[in-house]
């Protein structure tokens, strides 16, 4: 995990902190909140209107969004890309799968959606980055989704578009996404949902403005009254310093009825029904801070102000909730700053609400590993606890654990699968998919970059730089034949697709590529593969590789031999195509490379009044009504 300097639930550099801290407390000081006090008493409510009306009718699923892309991270870790027809773009939406995913595949899961803090990143969300998320919820019976990006957007819907972004985050994750995980990941219509920050201001209104779509929501140091006095200019501050966004873009001036419209205090008569988790701490030095010498003052400077503004408006929510007769769980903290690791502790506490709300039990069964699989899970204490019993498939066992899953036959043993490498068998299908049953456990390569299991029918390597892919078939027999990721190719960099116009597939490498076609299975590496990709691939007029690339020949030369032609390469000439014709047959006639015109310096060209011309290094081929002529 890492820890630091947190600005709305982001780490901040020091050099920073002390401007967003006087702004923080300046606001604080407009509120006449005390400073750096172990308590905070409960706040008089502010007055208000009536209950805001919301736009629009309630929750409704709309169609249209479709996935582009899965990348499965690990065997109950996936990533999604999902074009979003609101935002137009792919949006990338993380889950973390229910504990049963693999033992009961007909089961279907409620949902937990993540939400993140005003400084969410397009990467990875922040509770699977910062937290223990990924390792505590693998034991428990829900589906998790992480929405990837959204800096500064709360959540919602935008009134116009900011920084090339056109953020409908509240369409996309109400309307559009829903469909997607219900249809094709096994989850069904009851759902939480737990934000930290900005996160848990969207987690509130997005509840209330959703009638029926939550049955939990949680607040985690989130602001949540967003309209009472400084709080719009708060925010306001706080998005331009996370990302230079403009709140204007997002409801319109403060005066705009979108603010209210987005406010959880006065949407809070709409949270009946809905279970509730409020926390924050009161910005003093807490026991995950670092004391600055101060007492009760931490080196957290942003993330006290930012805690106390989250002290007070949860304080006035919650009072809102009491007097309209609303239970909630409300858990402030006698110490603590706005950031990661309290944001943690309090998912730990608020779980078993959580659980009870969506109708899942708060401990998982007991379990426990015996036999070969025992064996190889205790050889392997690094998979932590076991999360399942064991349980067949496609013809033999598996056990799952909180980091990995073993699986066994007799024939091949008990083998652990785990990490990257899991997340790509599982992709491919796992024991009943094309690569069968691991045959070894996680073996690391000589050079000490890689690590790659054996299956039946197939290999899965992974480093850091390239990830996890699957190498099997004819490619890895060609592959093995050159040495492995020890030989010229290094490792795999893509997965075996199917060439697009020409029957055949291809497969990338850190260095050059293995084609499979009717010719037989050749790489092609270097600077030759980058001419042949110039030229069109195998779509061009070279057609299909039929041999490796071969050579040393003249001053450290090698050539690649293609259905129609060869390219040549040399450190001085470069690398230059040569079809079989008229002139590649002249140019063999005086010794190829090795006579007297040596490399060729260009590809072949049309020249003036017909016909073709290729040069050399020392002399020019040329043809003109099929007639070949070498000069000098």
């Amino acid at each position: 995990m890492r820890t630091g300097l947190v600005r709305f639930g982001r780490t901040t550099s020091a050099g920073t902190r002390a401007r967003r801290a006087a702004a923080a407390l300046t606001v604080a000081s407009a509120l006449m909140i005390p400073f750096a006090t172990t308590t905070v008493a409960a706040a008089t409510p502010v007055s208000r209107t009536a209950p805001v009306a919301l736009a629009g009718p309630a929750y409704t699923q709309t169609s249209g969004a479709t996935v582009t892309s899965v990348d499965w991270l690990s065997d109950r870790r996936v990533a999604l890309w999902v074009q979003s027809p609101s935002m137009g773009t792919p949006i990338q939406v993380q889950l973390l799968l229910a504990r049963d995913w693999n033992i009961n595949p007909q089961a279907t899961f409620p949902q937990v959606y993540m939400l993140d803090g005003l400084r969410a990143t397009d990467q990875e969300n922040g509770w699977t980055s910062e937290t223990d998320a990924e390792s505590y919820f693998a034991d428990k019976n829900v589906n998790v989704v992480l929405p990837i990006g959204g800096q500064s957007s709360f959540y919602s819907d935008w009134v116009d578009q900011d920084n090339g972004k056109n953020y409908q985050w509240e369409t996309f994750l109400t309307k559009e996404l829903p469909p997607i995980l219900a249809k094709d990941w096994r989850s069904t219509d009851t759902r939480g949902v737990v934000g930290l920050s900005m996160g848990g201001t969207s987690a509130m209104f997005l509840a209330a403005r959703n009638p029926g779509f939550f049955k939990f929501a949680g607040s985690l140091s989130g602001i949540l009254t967003t309209t009472s006095l400084g709080m719009p200019q708060a925010i306001q501050y706080a998005m331009t310093d996370a990302g230079g966004y403009n709140s204007s873009a997002m409801w319109g001036a403060p005066s705009n009825s979108l603010w209210a419209q987005h406010d959880p205090y006065l949407l809070a008569d709409k949270l009946k029904g809905v279970s509730l988790y409020i926390s924050s701490g009161n910005g003093s030095t807490g026991p995950y801070d670092q004391p600055s010498g101060i007492p009760g003052v931490s080196t957290n400077y942003a993330g006290m102000g930012l805690e106390i503004l989250s002290r007070l408006t949860s304080q006035t929510f919650a009072t809102k909730l009491n007097q309209l007769g609303i239970p909630a769980q409300v858990n402030y903290r006698p110490s603590g700053t706005h950031s990661w690791p309290y944001w943690q502790f309090e998912l730990h506490q608020l779980w078993p609400q959580l659980a009870t709300a969506l109708g899942v039990e708060v401990d998982k069964p007991a379990c426990s590993a015996a036999g070969m699989i025992g064996n190889a899970s205790g050889a392997n204490s690094w998979l932590g606890p076991c999360l399942t019993a064991e349980y067949n498939v496609a013809g033999g066992r598996a056990q799952d654990f909180t980091f990995g899953r073993v699986f066994f036959t007799p024939d091949t043993g008990a083998q652990v699968v785990a990490g990257a490498i899991g997340g790509i068998y599982q992709g491919n299908g796992g024991p009943a998919g094309a690569l069968g049953f691991p045959k070894t456990g996680e073996i690391g390569t000589p050079d000490g970059r890689g690590r790659f299991n054996a299956f039946q029918n197939g290999m899965v390597y992974f480093t850091p730089q390239t990830g996890a892919h699957v190498v099997k078939g004819a490619v890895l027999d060609e592959w093995a034949a050159q040495g492995y990721e020890g030989g010229p190719l290094g490792y795999p960099v893509l997965d075996e697709v199917v060439t697009p116009n020409k029957p055949g597939s291809v497969q990338g490498f850190e260095i050059g590529a293995i084609y499979t076609s009717p010719v037989g299975v050749h790489s092609v590496q270097g600077m030759i593969l980058g001419k042949y990709g110039e030229l069109g691939w195998e779509s061009g007029a070279l057609g299909f590789p039929k041999s490796n690339e071969l050579g040393p020949i003249r001053d450290g030369g090698r050539f690649n031999q293609f259905e129609t032609g060869n390219i040549y390469w040399s450190p001085i000439s470069g690398a230059w195509s040569t079809p079989y014709g008229p002139i590649f047959d002249a140019w063999g006639s005086v010794g190829y490379e090795g006579g007297r015109l040596g490399y060729p310096t260009s590809d072949q060209f049309d020249i003036d009044g017909g016909g073709k011309q290729q040069n050399f290094q020392f002399g020019i081929i040329t043809v003109k009504d099929g007639v070949a002529t070498i000069a000098p």
